[in-house]
């Protein structure tokens, strides 16, 4: 599929990409205004009309000026029950809220921020951004200076560079890595508090990925022409270099820990202690237990390393892990694209993760995502042995639970079987040693899982892991999603969900025939479904898709010779139709025909691939 206007799509995504960075923040979610709500504890004010000690206003003032924001006025004309209440909140700032019902149904429906030195409104927030913070667009909340323009629009720029058409028509791809990077249009009005914006628009591009990796996977819609590199691969490399250096030197300079890294260093420390992994967590990370065990056992290295002084500090342990979370997940991705095609396209990969925004994103914030995205990787990597694409997936899908989604897809390796070297029954007809692998695979797969468990067994601590985590991630709002933004749609969301369930369900049969390309792309299918129909989403979780997504596109591009990627080779000699490939090319599984046999160059001996049924 030819795409003449996608270097105008290009330009009109950067466009959109700097208006949105650049919108006027409100002046009530300015840095003072985040200093202000983190000042301090609340503290209720009962005498109203007398200045607490060290404070100008009084109770009864700041409820007043309070009362008089139009947001707030409109919230306490719909609920006329609602009654306010005064706090002050560290030095110099008050804090009015309003609450619904009495006891324990009582609900915040309003805040409000004032300075007591110039009786001015410094934030007032209403629905949910009351009991989100996150959803407030503080300036840095996730990832610190990586949000900035000056560094999220040449990232993006680097992202396509090398892939743009010079002189030639766009293909498909191009528009494909414009939906990568179209959810930064949708991040940019997050960072402005602008929830009614920014969460519907990260469904059309989920949409449009969703479509592509199913097209892709059943053979169609794979570009006709080779991509060629704007520049050689050696380009590309110095690129990966420059890249990690800048993103490992943001990382330790100017980023944050967000609560997720935090649990992680907590959990460590708990299997460190021997203390019960779920239940009893530090009040500054109450819920820091939502996740499944393996993620905290990821952290126990850099725990034993660099420590942890038992607060929220600057947690060098989980800036350490994130890092080394990063770099292999980038490693993994050359060996696979080496694996795959060559040298070529795994440094495609690797620099495609390294560009990409929101790696950087997720690296800046500190957040265990990418260890998902590391464990999928490696479950790629390993997909032709059976038993080990079962321990894989067990310690993604036991980090964060969205990778148990794939079970059903890694019955089947490539080419439906694992690789023969794993099969006692070697010489079996096909469906026997077919058999014999789905049960090497459903081994690993539950004797790592019953491993992973242990600890938690053997502690007595099945009850509150259920609790912390299963039954929390199920009952959670969140206004992050259509679901949760707009309520009253659950019909409309149990169907997607059993859509996703579905999708996930079919693609243990079909397509018959697979390659890890393939197996990527229903992967990244069925991820994506599986977000499509949660109710709490995020922009971290982007990355549990990407390395799968980049791994399909790249990964079935048409080929050619020097500085270009490319697969299935029409090289023409008598009569063959075979792989072609230059100094910088990708090869790829061609489809040689003589004597009307096909054949196949991935064979077992080439790459530990399977030899094809």
């Amino acid at each position: 599929m030819k795409l003449r206007r996608a270097p105008a799509l290009l330009a009109a995504l950067l466009v959109l990409l700097f208006l949105a960075a650049a919108l006027p923040q409100s002046s009530l979610a300015s840095t003072n205004a985040q200093a202000a709500a983190e000042a301090g504890t609340p503290v209720l004010v009962t005498s109203l009309n007398t200045s607490p000690a060290g404070y100008r206003l009084t109770g009864a003032e700041v409820e007043r000026i309070a009362a008089r924001v139009s947001s707030v006025a409109a919230v306490v004309h719909r609920h006329p029950s609602a009654r306010p209440f005064a706090y002050t909140k560290g030095p110099g700032q008050w804090q009015v809220s309003w609450f619904t019902g009495q006891g324990a149904t009582s609900k915040e429906i309003a805040q409000v921020y004032i300075d007591d030195a110039t009786a001015t409104v410094t934030q007032a927030w209403t629905g949910f951004q009351v009991a989100w913070t996150m959803a407030r667009g503080y300036p840095g909340a996730f990832g610190e200076k990586v949000n900035a323009w000056w560094i999220w629009l040449p990232l993006c720029v680097l992202f396509v560079l090398p892939f743009i058409p010079w002189r030639r028509r766009p293909t498909l791809l191009h528009l494909d890595l414009l939906a990568l990077l179209g959810f930064s249009v949708s991040l940019a009005f997050f960072n402005h508090a602008n929830l009614g914006m920014s969460v519907p628009l990260v469904y059309p591009f989920l949409l449009y990925l969703l479509v592509r990796m199913l097209l892709l996977a059943a053979g169609r819609g794979r570009p006709r022409e080779p991509l060629r590199l704007l520049v050689p691969r050696s380009w590309l490399v110095v690129g990966i270099v420059f890249l990690v250096g800048f993103r490992v030197g943001l990382n330790v300079t100017n980023s944050n820990v967000i609560d997720v890294g935090y649990a992680g260093v907590i959990g460590a420390s708990k299997v460190v202690h021997g203390t019960p992994l779920y239940g009893n967590w530090p009040s500054n990370n109450a819920y820091g237990d939502t996740y499944g065990p393996v993620n905290y056992y990821a952290y126990v290295p850099f725990e034993q390393i660099f420590g942890w002084s038992g607060t929220w500090d600057s947690l060098p342990a989980a800036h350490a892990a994130a890092i080394a979370f990063d770099l292999l997940t980038m490693l993994g991705l050359f060996v696979l694209g080496r694996r795959i095609r060559g040298p070529t396209l795994g440094v495609v990969l690797a620099y495609a993760w390294a560009a990409y925004p929101f790696t950087l994103f997720v690296l800046a914030s500190d957040s265990n995502d990418s260890l998902v995205a590391m464990l999928l990787v490696l479950t790629l990597l390993v997909a032709s042995s059976a038993p080990a694409r079962g321990v894989a997936l067990a310690l993604a899908g036991l980090t964060k639970f969205a990778p148990l989604a794939l079970g059903p897809l890694m019955l089947r390796g490539p080419n439906g079987q694992a690789r023969v070297a794993d099969l006692p029954l070697a010489n079996a007809p096909t469906a026997r040693r077919a058999t014999w692998s789905v049960a090497l695979y459903a081994l690993a797969f539950g004797l790592t899982s019953v491993v992973a468990f242990l600890p938690v067994l053997l502690q007595d601590n099945l009850s509150a892991f259920w609790h912390d985590s299963i039954a929390y991630q199920a009952s959670r709002a969140a206004p992050f999603s259509v679901w949760g933004l707009y309520g009253g749609l659950s019909i409309e969301q149990h169907l997607v969900q059993g859509a996703g369930v579905a999708l996930a369900l079919a693609v243990a049969v079909v397509p018959r025939r697979r390659d890890i390309v393939t197996i990527a792309a229903l992967a990244a299918a069925v991820i994506i479904a599986l977000q499509l129909g949660v109710t709490y989403w995020f922009y971290l979780y982007i990355v549990w898709f990407f390395p799968l997504v980049i791994v399909a596109l790249f990964g079935s591009v048409e080929s050619a010779g020097a500085d270009s990627i490319g697969t299935f080779g029409r090289a023409k000699s008598a009569g063959v139709v075979g792989e072609s490939a230059g100094a910088d090319s990708i090869g790829t599984f061609g489809r040689a025909k003589s004597a009307g046999v096909v054949v196949a160059p991935d064979s077992a001996a080439a790459a530990g691939g399977v030899a094809p049924t």
